[in-house]
């Protein structure tokens, strides 16, 4: 099939990440939502959230509202990740899709205080079903950045609520990275990067 210049459509698609225990081992450890299909192309597959752009909408404003509307989620951390583009991305649709990815942080309790059912499911990120289109490849280029990311930034932070313990953080950073951490060496890294602020709130327990 030819495709003519104007037959490009564009859209919005996010990867929300939230921090579970897992199934199994019980450690925490990366969840996505996911949204079954319900029309062809793909039509019954898992896909991630999103839509097409309207025309009088902003990129940001159209990821918000898909996620509102289809998981109930307003994350308070909403970044662009990435945009994909590729000619092979739905060979068999009508027009040629551009997506322009976001990617968002959740905290335990937003995740859960999202929608869940038939159509909306949580999936360990690393452990997912077949995808539609290229929606694999944008969770497995979404999943490499976070890892890359927490590193040298204050992203961990954003899984957790404005205060929170060291041993809280190096959670975070452990689920993302997927290794053990030693604690006193992750301490000491926290304290010299200058991203933490020291309150005088103590928690027991």
């Amino acid at each position: 099939m030819t495709r003519g210049p104007e037959q490009v459509a564009l859209a919005v698609s996010t990867v929300i990440f939230a921090l579970r225990p897992h199934p199994t081992t019980r450690r925490l450890a990366l969840w996505i939502p996911l949204v079954r299909r319900i029309r062809a192309p793909h039509q019954g597959t898992w896909a991630l959230p999103g839509g097409p752009l309207a025309a009088d909408e902003g990129l940001a404003a159209s990821a918000a509202r898909n996620l509102r509307e289809t998981t109930r989620l307003t994350p308070r951390y909403l970044e662009q990740l990435y945009a994909f583009g590729g000619l092979d991305r739905a060979p068999s649709a009508a027009e040629r899709t551009v997506s322009v990815v976001y990617w968002a942080l959740v905290r335990p309790e937003e995740a859960d205080a999202g929608a869940a059912g038939v159509n909306v499911q949580w999936f360990v990120a690393d452990e997912l079903p077949e995808l539609a289109f290229d929606h694999s490849l944008i969770v497995e280029y979404a999943l490499w950045r976070l890892r890359n990311k927490v590193e040298y930034s204050r992203i961990a932070a954003a899984f957790l609520g404005e205060s929170f313990t060291l041993a809280e953080l190096r959670g975070v950073h452990e689920a993302v990275l997927q290794r053990t951490l030693d604690p006193a060496n992750f301490r000491r890294q926290m304290e010299a990067s200058g991203r933490l602020v020291a309150t005088d709130a103590f928690r027991t327990g």
